[in-house]
Order: C-alpha cells, then structure tokens, then sequence
C-alpha cells in the first residue's frame, strides 16, 4: 500500500483526458496523494461493477482512493471516481459505498463534466496553482508512451468552483443514480442513508464542513426528492454476500494502514471473515516491526486462501521492508503468477527483484507494469534505476523526467528530459516522450 502524488498533465495530446483534484481548505493548499494499492483496488472495482454495467459505463471507469480522512468523493473526467479514505471508513455497508459510486457515476454518464473540460484551456487562473491531476492518452487508451505531462497550479478557490455541482445536475444524478442501484439489484436505501450523513452540514461554517457538501450542494428538499426516488423503488434486492466481504477487507486494510497499530489490534477481532482478521493483524504487527507475528498472521491468512494473490502481495511487501530480500522475491512472484496483468503486482515483483541485483528480470516486470500504469512514481523510480544498471542511460533519464513531473518538480524534470532527448535515437517513441516533458515545462517556465 502506498501512496503517489497528485498533479497534473495538461497534454495536447489526441486522447488527452484532463483533470484536476480539489482541496477544500481554506488555508493554503496542501498536499494530497493518491492509495495505491492492488487489493483494495480490486475490491472497489468489484463492488462498483454492477454500478458501472448499470449506468452503461461498463470497465471504462476506475475508482481510485485518495488519502484523505475527510469525507469526500468525486470526479474530475470520464475514466475515473475519486473516494477519500475517510468516507470508506464512514460507510459501514458496501450499498452505502456503491450509492456514492452511482452518484458520481451518474454525474459522467449524464455529462456534467463537459462543460467544465470543453472550459479547462480557458480558465487562465488555473495557471500556477501545484495541485491537480491530469491523466493522458495512456489512461484511455492503455498506451504509457502517449503520456507525460506537466504539472499545474490554481487557487482552491478556482477549483472549488470548477468540480462543483450545481443543484439542478445534484438532482439529476440522485435520480440516475437510484435507478442504476436498482437496476443492479442493490437496495436504494443506501443513497438516502448517506444523504442523511450531511443534512445540516450547509448550516456549519466553511471551514467545518465536509468537502462532499460543498462539491455536491445539500438541502432538506433534495433528500426528500431522494426518499421518493427510493420510495417508488419496487423491485427486490439482490443479496450480496460477496460485496460485504470485499468491503468489510478493503476498509480493514484502510483502516489497518492509516490508524494506529494499537486501534486496529483492539478491533480486528471484531472482523466477520477470519481471513480479515488476520491480515488487519499482519498489518498492525508490521507496522509495530514485528516481522515474526506479522508474517505469522499472514501466512495463516493465506492458509485460508492459498490462491489469493493479493494476500501473497501484502506477504511480499512485509518481507521487503523487513529486508528479506529474497523471501520477498518468492511472495512476489507467486502474486504475479496468480495475477499476471496487475501493474502494482508486477511493479512490486520489479521492485523486489532489484533488491537481489536482478535488473535485467527487474526490467521485464516494469515495463510490463508502466504499460498498464504509468501513474505510479514509485514504479517510475525503480524504472529509472533498472535501466541505469543494464545501461540504458537514455531511458533511465526519461524515467527520471517523467517521475520528477509526476512530483510537479518541473525543472528537475526538464534537465532530466534534456537528457533523454540527446541520448535516445530521435523520433523514437521514447524520444517524443522526452520531447513533450521539455516542450510541456518550457511553456510553463513562460507562464
């Protein structure tokens, strides 16, 4: 589990999908960043599945998690929703979850954001601001070369204005969104249950409200507008026994990295599946340094599910931090054998890998994994160092400069690109790559 920057990549590229992350502060911004991390992933994705399928977006849109205890959920394009940490952390069933997913999912397919990104080019006070997320071709198309970028700043205040909902399209996502529910056979009541989390929010200062109420404006008279939408639901719910256990693992392994390790001990007991249980434990332990109960607790946990990559994944994790470098290698791989397509489980492998002075292996693993994700800076980091030590110089600096974009730190990026572009032959695709990061911050070392 591990966390990435937020910024942006303002390309114009043919599939450019642009995008910006909104911080509710009134204080000066502060930096936010993404959770990456398989496992939840794969649990959100399963449980906003028949949500997506519903509302005709099928697997063309990812959640991802933001590590923020706030409660807040979003979407700045048409490929990705954006839920808060604290918000899972809130929600105690995986209908209240799926509800917010339908919700902003009915805000894409009923094109609220066109607007707002047919106007991105124009809103001059964008310029300068150092928090947002653009994503490029590679997110639509699956083709990492199309991507690099350039990071952007505003003012909160630019972009509170740019993801806000107005009442008339909070509306009509209420009513999309509760027949999405129900035509995936997910009870409604979930939608006017979190509702009811932020009736009297509007109320409270600025300051003490959730960025949720102010992204996605409330009223008494919209929640009652929901409880009829809910109320004239007739159709029968379908029993997700499934949904509750991915959810119940995904909120124990949130809440098992960002809470104390002393928290998650006192309650991991409390898990419905022993799996869980036992994985929030190993969590807790390898936090404490306790590499000998923290792989205790995940060894038994595999027991129970012996093809679970993404318990094998978490296994390898707590070796390699532990520096058990080839433990690591072995855990690792089995996750990869079970899971060949995951970029954060292969990247993982990459990672491990080099740790044994295996970069040629290393190398074959993250390249994999870039193509499929080239959000990660991590991954871009072990990149560079791959090609480094096979002696790709040229490409080691393009994965310098796309990683110190990704960071927002333009200059270094820029020197790094200068690089790449007098070492890779010109024209290649790696070349055009570096090309665009040097063109991208010299525009923006005019502004």
């Amino acid at each position: 589990m591990t966390a990435s920057s937020i910024l942006a990549f303002p390309l114009r590229a043919a599939f450019l999908v642009a995008a910006l992350i909104l911080v509710w502060a009134t204080t000066p911004v502060r930096a936010q960043s993404l959770i990456r991390d398989a496992d939840i992933e794969h649990a959100l994705a399963r449980m906003a599945a028949p949500v997506l399928t519903a509302a005709g977006l099928g697997g063309n849109v990812r959640i991802l998690l933001v590590n923020d205890r706030s409660l807040n959920a979003f979407v700045v394009d048409t490929q990705h929703i954006f839920i808060h940490t604290g918000l899972i952390a809130k929600l105690d069933t995986p209908e209240k979850l799926q509800a917010v997913i339908a919700h902003e999912a009915a805000h894409i397919a009923n094109g609220h954001l066109s607007r707002r990104l047919a106007n991105l080019d124009n809103a001059r006070t964008l310029a300068g601001l150092g928090l947002a997320l653009a994503i490029a071709a590679g997110a639509a198309t699956g083709r990492g070369d199309l991507a690099s970028g350039l990071a952007i700043g505003t003012q909160s205040s630019a972009l509170r204005d740019f993801l806000s909902h107005t009442r008339a399209e909070e509306a009509s996502a209420d009513q999309s969104g509760v027949r999405y529910l129900a035509a995936a056979g997910i009870d409604p009541i979930g939608a006017v249950e979190v509702q009811k989390l932020f009736i009297g929010q509007e109320l409270l200062n600025v300051s003490r409200q959730d960025p949720y109420t102010r992204s996605h404006p409330l009223s008494r008279d919209r929640a009652r507008a929901m409880e009829r939408f809910v109320a004239a639901y007739g159709g029968k719910s379908i029993p997700q026994p499934q949904m509750e256990y991915w959810y119940e693992r995904a909120r124990g392994k949130i809440t098992a990295f960002t809470n104390a390790p002393s928290w998650t001990l006192k309650r991991a007991a409390n898990s419905k599946a022993e799996d869980v249980r036992l994985m929030r434990e190993a969590v807790a332990y390898h936090r404490l340094s306790d590499r000998s109960k923290a792989i205790n607790r995940i060894d038994r946990a595999i027991a129970i599910r012996p093809n679970d990559a993404y318990y094998h994944e978490l296994k390898g994790q707590i070796l390699l931090e532990g520096r058990q470098f080839q433990a690591a290698v072995n855990a690792y791989q089995k996750a990869a054998q079970l899971e060949p397509r995951n970029a954060l489980i292969l990247g993982g492998l990459g990672r491990a890998l080099l740790t044994v002075d295996r970069p040629k292996e290393a190398l074959t693993y993250l390249e994999k994994a870039r193509a499929r994700d080239f959000r990660d800076a991590r991954l871009l980091r072990d990149l560079g160092s791959a090609y480094a030590r096979t002696g790709q110089n040229g490409m080691a600096s393009l994965a310098t400069a796309e990683r110190y974009a990704l960071a927002g730190r333009l200059k270094d990026a820029e020197i790094h690109a200068r690089r790449a572009v007098g070492l890779l032959p010109q024209g290649s695709s790696a070349w055009r790559r570096a090309d665009d990061i040097l063109a991208a911050a010299k525009r923006a070392a005019k502004k």
